[in-house]
């Protein structure tokens, strides 16, 4: 578990950090958004389940890799053709990584499997939300039929239905991250579209 939450600390920072570089903010800027990006989803997990002490308060190392990241693309970001398609891809890649890592934290402590379905997707996507709404950006998690939520449920729910198959282990969780990226980058590679509410005239 602990290897899954260092991955996603680092990766979603990296996104945090190319957002504030869209923002053109300074290095504080980029650490802060880093690192709100990297620890969002695994704090409020915790605080849901209630934990002995959130993953970072624990382990103050998850707040320096977050760190280390955002100063990288501090000094790298600008070598990037496009820092939004940088931006999505490695927030597919995160959302891969986070979403195990929630699934794994929940079926560690025993809860049930609507729990671990909501501790997966709440993990992977709150961070990201946080970025975006801070960074003044349309947050990718709500944007117009972007299929998002969609992925990491679909992944959590493939970990809980291996593990209700008699799976335990690494097999739910590398397929949980399998089913989210798979998912998530074809959505991104063809532009997949989730149906969105149409409203229609009031009768008279």
């Amino acid at each position: 578990m602990a290897a899954l939450d260092y991955a996603s600390v680092f990766v979603f920072a990296i996104t945090g950090a190319l957002v504030a570089s869209r923002a053109q903010l300074d290095i504080v800027g980029f650490v802060f958004v880093a690192a709100l990006t990297a620890v969002g989803g695994g704090t409020l997990r915790d605080v849901l389940l209630n934990r002995a002490a959130v993953f970072w308060i624990a382990d103050p190392t998850y707040i320096a890799v977050a760190g280390a990241a955002a100063i990288l693309v501090f000094f790298t970001a600008h070598r990037l053709d496009s820092r939004k398609a940088g931006i999505v891809w490695f927030d597919a890649l995160a959302l891969a990584v986070a979403v195990p890592a929630g699934v794994a934290v929940a079926s560690a402590m025993d809860m049930d499997w609507p729990v671990v379905l909501v501790m997966g997707v709440a993990t992977g996507c709150f961070g990201g939300l946080a970025r975006d709404v801070v960074c003044n950006e349309v947050p990718l998690v709500l944007k117009q039929g972007e299929p998002y939520v969609t992925c990491a449920l679909a992944g959590a729910m493939a970990a809980v239905l291996t593990q209700a198959a008699g799976l335990s282990g690494a097999v739910p969780l590398a397929l949980c991250g399998t089913v989210t990226f798979a998912l998530r980058a074809s959505g991104i590679a063809w532009r997949w579209r989730i149906p969105v509410y149409r409203s229609r005239p009031p009768r008279v």
